[in-house]
């Protein structure tokens, strides 16, 4: 049984398939009956559980409060923003009537045709006009201003090609939604935004982004600048994790939100959206796990600490069971999260592949000889490493361990995304070694028809012109002009 546990696909042999076995042999989530949907199971639930405690709690340091708007928007409501029903159209699942009702024979249900809505309804894909007609009550005067809401929610966007967690038709996500006073503000808190993002990227679920803006093409439908976070995935291609979009006053002129500034005169209200979604569990699989399973950071990890007894009678069990006990509640009063398991219906091997598996970052396993010696064993998941230790400091060390543990899972992953970002100025060299993954520096002329080619050419886009990277001008390597940016090009997911 434990044998059956560890037969994941290698990620040399096949990354995706190896991707979607994990999901799945993990107990993350399954697919649904709905075309393109999943359902989330408890485990993988519980991790987007912690990353949501945690972003939240860095939202509302920023003066960010949680609100909620329908998920049902008006079909007008999408016409008055020219670029973002333009953005949204294809993929918008719509609600044209109310009611079914049962065939004449009875054994079918249809729609009742005279049960059609006077206006059609969009679930939300996003949900910025819903927001902004809401605001146009909210705020009259200066003194309205800044708002800052967010809200977590589910959200759909009817995609053909889904994988899970990566791209489904629903998922869950938070939407932040900001007005502003002035342009400065409104930029200000865009990239502030950002940098929360990137902050708990790289600090809580030890993923290195880089940090830039998005060119013209690629940029959020409605936005006048796109801020993003990419993350480089273990086979080289890039995750966009995190969007942060400076909308200027494009939602606020579209509903009419004006306020009377300090000298009574009215002004167009300046605005802000960011969003990250349950593709950040996706960005944690494929940027950390190997051929065994899951490896968590653990910041995000459901069960941090796992302790498996191994006894030959319940005399010893409880022997075993009381030695532990004490240094069970000290973690758990520490904060961290044990499970103990002392189930008889697994054999120890099971359990052990089975946390392998689901990424449990430390393993600490006591039989009868540790019980007389005075002894546990302890494994690390990130390293796979395991000693005998003595019982004595175990809770500190623990804690320690878990410090590490998530520092090391970290440097790993930064260290393997920074050895595979490469300057390029050749575009036919750039041609053969995209194809191998990785994140390419090359000057871009700033043209949508050069960005274009590349894309139709090489599957790669631009993912962004990054922050703190090496802008010098240099020529364009696919059109031969001046550059007017060093960009980030790679394929992605």
């Amino acid at each position: 049984m434990a044998k059956e546990l560890k037969q994941l696909t290698k990620r040399a042999d096949n990354y995706s398939q190896w991707y979607n076995d994990l999901v799945m042999k993990a107990d993350l989530a399954e697919q649904a009956p709905v075309r393109g949907c999943m359902i989330i199971k408890p485990y993988g639930y519980a991790i987007w559980e912690k990353m949501q405690a945690a972003l939240d709690a860095d939202f509302k340091k920023v003066g960010v409060q949680n609100a909620y708007f329908p998920l049902l928007i008006p079909k007008s409501f999408f016409a008055r923003e020219a670029e973002h029903v333009k953005g949204f159209a294809k993929e918008s699942a719509v609600v044209t009537h109310y009611r079914l009702k049962t065939s004449d024979d009875g054994k079918d249900i249809i729609v009742d045709p005279t049960a059609k809505l006077e206006e059609e309804l969009i679930i939300r894909p996003t949900s910025e006009t819903m927001v902004w007609n809401t605001y146009k009550g909210w705020i009259h005067s200066w003194r309205d201003l800044p708002i800052l809401c967010n809200q977590w929610c589910n959200v759909m966007r009817w995609e053909m090609r889904t994988r899970p967690f990566l791209r489904t038709s629903e998922f869950l996500w938070q939407e932040g939604h900001t007005a502003h006073a002035t342009m400065e503000e409104a930029r200000e808190l865009a990239k502030k935004m950002l940098n929360v993002y990137a902050n708990f990227a790289e600090n809580v679920i030890a993923v290195p982004v880089v940090r830039g803006e998005k060119s013209e093409t690629e940029r959020f439908a409605g936005a006048v600048d796109t801020y993003t976070i990419e993350a480089m995935m273990q086979d080289g291609k890039a995750l966009q994790s995190g969007t942060s979009h400076f909308l200027g006053q494009n939602f606020a002129k579209s509903f009419d939100v004006t306020y009377l500034d300090k000298d009574n005169k009215p002004q167009y209200v300046w605005a802000t959206s960011w969003g990250v979604s349950t593709r950040l569990i996706g960005a944690l699989i494929m940027a950390h796990s190997d051929d065994n399973g899951l490896v968590l950071p653990p910041k995000v990890a459901p069960i941090q600490v796992v302790i498996v007894p191994i006894y030959k009678n319940d005399e010893q069990l409880k022997a075993i069971s009381d030695k532990l006990r004490p240094a069970i509640e000290q973690l758990r009063e520490a904060g961290v999260s044990v499970k103990y398991d002392d189930a008889d219906n697994k054999r120890p091997g099971f359990k052990f592949a089975d946390y392998e598996l689901k990424g449990v970052p430390v393993r600490l396993v006591m039989g009868g000889r540790d019980l007389e010696n005075n002894t546990i064993e302890i494994m690390r998941r990130d390293t796979l490493e395991k000693e005998s230790v003595s019982f004595d400091g175990i809770v500190d060390r623990v804690k320690k361990l878990l410090e590490e543990i998530q520092d090391n899972i970290f440097e790993k992953a930064r260290k393997f995304r920074d050895s595979h970002i490469y300057p390029c100025d050749n575009y036919e060299d750039f041609k053969e070694r995209i194809k191998d993954g990785g994140f390419f520096l090359c000057p871009w002329d700033g043209t949508a028809e050069t960005e274009a080619k590349i894309k139709e050419e090489t599957q790669a886009t631009i993912r962004c012109i990054p922050y703190g990277y090496d802008q010098t001008p240099g020529t364009d390597m696919v059109s031969g002009k001046p550059s007017v940016a060093r960009v980030i090009i790679a394929r992605n997911y």
